[in-house]
């Protein structure tokens, strides 16, 4: 299972990159909007620093847009600064009819906001790089997301989709396993996320006994 880093901090995302060995990134508009920098800057930042790498960086367009034309012509126009960027596109009907015909023009595409797998499907069949299905935002609302994430992986294996499926809107520790547990390609949450599941308590209290062991028998 690949990692990436959902962020558009590009201090956040250098850092992970070089310490964690992250696969790749994904944006979107609040993630821009936190970086405290407009779109243009930061897709730049992140077009130069991995410029000659294999490293692919979703960004989202305009949400506004509600016309497959539009969706493509400003896919076409961020595509066009690196050949890392994988164009993120809403799953509704004009971001379906868009993905498909990006697909065919050779720009990557990124499905995302897909809640079922009913609606996985149909993305899957606009032959998009990524698939993105939301769990944060699902389980908060009382909902389990065991056997969505595990239905659209199957379906992928079933009929040899070539899309991979990334497990977003990870808020926990326990949701990176689960994704895990169901054969996701990929996860991508947040900085602070992954900080936490590099730790656990007993970890702490292990190594303060052998710390004081060490002491011990350096006395």
């Amino acid at each position: 299972m690949k990692y990436f880093l959902d962020s558009a901090k590009l201090d956040e995302i250098t850092y992970a990159y070089d310490k964690w060995g992250i696969d790749g990134v994904t944006t979107n508009p609040k993630h821009i909007y936190l970086s405290g920098k407009d779109f243009k800057t930061v897709v730049t930042e992140l077009a130069k620093e991995f410029e000659g790498i294999d490293f692919p960086i979703s960004v989202e367009i305009n949400p506004h847009l509600d016309n497959a034309d539009e969706m493509i012509t400003q896919a076409k126009e961020v595509a066009d600064i690196s050949n890392n960027f994988v164009i993120k596109i809403p799953c509704n009907e004009a971001g379906l009819i868009a993905s498909k015909k990006l697909g065919e023009a050779g720009v990557k595409t990124n499905v995302t906001l897909i809640f079922s797998a009913s609606q996985a499907i149909q993305a899957l069949r606009t032959n998009p790089t990524f698939i993105s299905p939301f769990v944060g935002w699902k389980e908060s609302a009382g909902e389990n997301t065991d056997e969505y994430i595990s239905s659209i992986v199957e379906i992928v294996d079933n009929y040899g989709y070539q899309s991979e499926v990334i497990v977003a809107a990870i808020r926990t520790g326990k949701q990176l396993v689960d994704a895990a547990l169901m054969c996701a390609h990929i996860t991508t949450a947040g900085m602070a996320v992954y900080r936490d599941s590099f730790q656990h308590p007993f970890t702490d209290f292990g190594l303060k006994k052998f710390q004081e062991a060490w002491d011990m028998t350096e006395k």
